[in-house]
């Protein structure tokens, strides 16, 4: 009976050291509780090392702990990835490397075929890099301010407000703020924004003072320009609210669609202007239960863009005949549609907000020391840009209504008219 007895006892002896402590046990619950701190991972190892060195438990609090780094978050010294609302980050943040999304390229046709396969076109394009690479900047500036306007603009705003949120995005995303003398000849706004309402066609623009609201059943065309040294990106779009006018801005953007796709090198305006005219006045619109055509408004186009000027010289119809010239390599055009329920014709009328210094302005003697302080600010902050009363105001003039009326008198500086 004893040997029996000291048999079980060694037996219980021998169990229970092969059971793993309570400690590796509770580690083992930890885990799958999910417990444990990862973070504190190299503390913990450096606590095992210590005890299986020293044979000691607890021995490892006398080594001194490594301090623990904290985690840098990603991204945090990287810069600001996407835009704000309403859009305030320079698109060179946003594009470090400078190089800017290329857009919809539409490849040559016919004769022009060749431009696309021949080595020697293909090396005087990545020549003109630079100046393309201007204008996508330009570009995605105007996408970026466009999508945040299209998106904000609502009735109930008034003109002002909607101009001047258009505005400051603009100078936000191009870097330049256009109140330092010669800023916004860098870049900015490329001529300032219009909004024209209903039988307004054009060129409208609120001056200081203006308190008109945007209404639901209003018909807005919406028309502001980017630059960046001088390279003008001109887009224009028309918002409605009311669904009546649906087809009207579908007449209109399928019209602009199809002069894009019409224009190329050699490609005579008359052309262009008469695949606009079939397309845009194969629609109707139907209000108040009458059915009205589309008809294109014939006195109103597109036209070349030169570097700082807004109107190059060359005119895109959208009418069939009329211009013969052809567009030439190297040329840039803006392709502009207007669609009307109306007479299809405007003219001049309202009140005068569009400026701009003529490229070939006469060298005029002025004898009113306003108007000559006048022309010496219009020429150190806009050059041959567009501008407005506005932005006159903005730089601080004042009592410059007459100084403008002189200098338009004089043909230094040509006022742009409401179109309606």
């Amino acid at each position: 009976m004893a040997a029996q007895a000291s048999d079980t006892l060694q037996k219980l002896k021998l169990d229970d050291l092969s059971k793993p402590n309570g400690k590796t046990n509770g580690a083992t619950t930890g885990v799958a509780n999910g417990d444990i701190d990862h973070d504190d991972s190299e503390d913990e190892k450096d606590d095992e090392a210590g005890v299986g060195d020293s044979g000691v438990p607890g021995a490892a609090a006398a080594k001194k702990k490594k301090k623990r780094k904290p985690k840098k978050k990603k991204g945090a010294a990287s810069g600001a990835k996407a835009q704000s609302s309403p859009p305030r980050v320079p698109v060179a943040n946003l594009f470090p490397d400078s190089q800017y999304p290329e857009g919809e390229i539409v490849e040559y046709r016919n004769e022009n075929s060749y431009r696309t396969t021949n080595e020697e076109k293909r090396h005087l394009d990545r020549m003109n890099n630079d100046f393309l690479n201007e204008y996508r900047q330009g570009a995605e500036v105007h996408r970026q301010v466009r999508k945040w306007a299209q998106k904000n603009i609502k009735p109930g705003q008034t003109l002002t407000e909607i101009a001047e949120g258009i505005e400051d995005g603009v100078r936000a995303l191009t870097g330049h703020q256009g109140l330092e003398e010669g800023d916004n000849i860098k870049g900015g706004m490329g001529f300032p924004t219009g909004l024209s309402l209903n039988h307004c066609a054009a060129h409208y623009t609120p001056n200081a003072g203006n308190k008109i609201v945007l209404q639901k059943e209003d018909v807005m065309k919406v028309d502001f320009g980017v630059h960046i040294n001088g390279r003008i990106v001109d887009s224009a779009w028309t918002m409605a609210f009311d669904p009546v006018f649906d087809n009207l801005l579908a007449a209109v953007k399928d019209a602009t669609n199809t002069g894009v796709r019409e224009a190329g090198i050699d490609v005579r305006m008359s052309d262009i202007g008469s695949a606009i005219q079939e397309v845009m006045e194969s629609y109707e619109v139907e209000i108040g239960g009458q059915s009205l055509p589309v008809k294109c408004i014939r006195n109103l186009n597109g036209h070349n863009i030169d570097q700082y000027s807004i109107h190059g010289g060359k005119s895109v119809p959208i009418v069939k005949g009329g211009d013969q010239s052809k567009m030439e390599e190297g040329e840039t055009f803006a392709i502009e549609t207007f669609g009307s329920t109306g007479k299809g014709f405007v003219r001049d009328d309202l009140e005068t907000s569009h400026y701009a210094k003529r490229a070939d302005a006469p060298n005029v003697s002025l004898r009113i020391s306003s108007a000559r302080s006048l022309l010496n600010t219009i020429t150190k902050n806009f050059g041959t840009l567009p501008f407005c009363r506005r932005y006159l105001d903005r730089l601080g003039q004042d009592k410059y209504l007459l100084g403008v009326c002189v200098i338009s008198v004089v043909a230094v500086v040509r006022p742009s008219y409401t179109n309606r």
